[in-house]
């Protein structure tokens, strides 16, 4: 409590104060700042005509997108936690890896996986690839590499793990513990359909391994292509202004990639079979169809 003292004086003749008006009007010395703005991360919002059916966190407006801008080498990897935050709320992003960019989700929602299947156009019997952090989940939601055994067959597993992290999506044969609604598509399908083969990539790549190691889990994935020239779109200002007003929920902006995707190589065949020769080069153990036909080709 603060005492406030007065002090009374009194004068017999009290000299005028002349009263003059100042030549200038008046100024305040009070400065007004305005707050900062909530959400920390740089990232340009841009509008998108269509609301998302759920609430999402830190998203600065319900129908914007939002695009980060990060340092490829992974110096700023801070920035993820937004879209992290999103994707476990059942967003729908895009995201760099070591080859073009990807559409990912959470692969145990599945509105998520609904909306990447209409974003996309994706049909139902097309199987989606997962995104992983190692060959620990490549284990959890397959049924592995093909093994060594006494009758000849070779170990492939060691093979593979000098190829992983890298440009390469292993088909495998799916276990029980991949999430049902990976495989179901519409509202028009009562049953899940059971899923026989899944696409496994482990990126080699720091800004994705990033988003990976934050969710903890990981990811339905789909190249980025566009929708009218059926082409990949590496350029993430593009794929924000193609897929934004779709719905696309944030993008993930690592720099300009080339548009060279993945080799798929197929390990259900024995010897594995490459069927999209892409990045990764091929191996002394993967068999190519087309050497087969330019052999042919040759002795005729």
């Amino acid at each position: 409590m603060v005492a406030l003292q007065t002090k009374t004086t009194t004068c017999a003749a009290a000299t005028p104060f002349p009263l003059r008006r100042s030549p200038t009007p008046f100024t305040s010395n009070v400065s007004f700042q305005q707050k900062p703005p909530r959400f920390v991360v740089s990232a340009v919002v841009k509008k998108s005509p269509k609301r998302l059916k759920y609430s999402v966190p830190r998203l600065p407006k319900e129908d914007g997108l939002l695009y980060i801008e990060v340092d490829p080498e992974g110096s700023d990897t801070w920035k993820l936690d937004s879209a992290v935050e999103l994707l476990k709320s059942g967003a729908v992003g895009v995201i760099p890896t070591d080859t073009v960019y990807a559409m990912v989700c959470d692969m145990n929602n599945h509105d998520a996986i609904e909306r990447l299947r209409r974003l996309k156009e994706v049909e139902a019997s097309k199987p989606f690839s997962i995104l992983c952090r190692s060959l620990h989940d490549i284990d959890t939601y397959t049924t592995g590499f093909p093994r060594g055994n006494s009758n000849g067959l070779s170990d492939y597993f060691r093979a593979v793990k000098h190829c992983v992290p890298g440009p390469y999506t292993f088909i495998l044969t799916a276990s029980k513990a991949l999430p049902k609604q990976c495989v179901k598509y519409g509202p028009a399908i009562p049953k899940y359909a059971s899923r026989k083969s899944l696409g496994v990539r482990i990126p080699d790549d720091v800004v994705c391994q990033a988003v990976l190691e934050k969710m903890g889990a990981p990811l339905i994935s789909t190249s980025v292509r566009s929708p009218q020239e059926n082409q990949w779109i590496i350029d993430p200002v593009l794929i924000a202004d193609t897929y934004g007003p779709e719905g696309l929920n944030f993008v993930i902006d690592a720099g300009v990639r080339l548009a060279n995707p993945s080799t798929v190589v197929d390990m259900l065949q024995i010897p594995p079979t490459i069927i999209r020769q892409g990045k990764g080069p091929k191996q002394p153990w993967m068999a190519d169809p087309n050497d087969a036909v330019e052999e042919k080709d040759q002795e005729g």
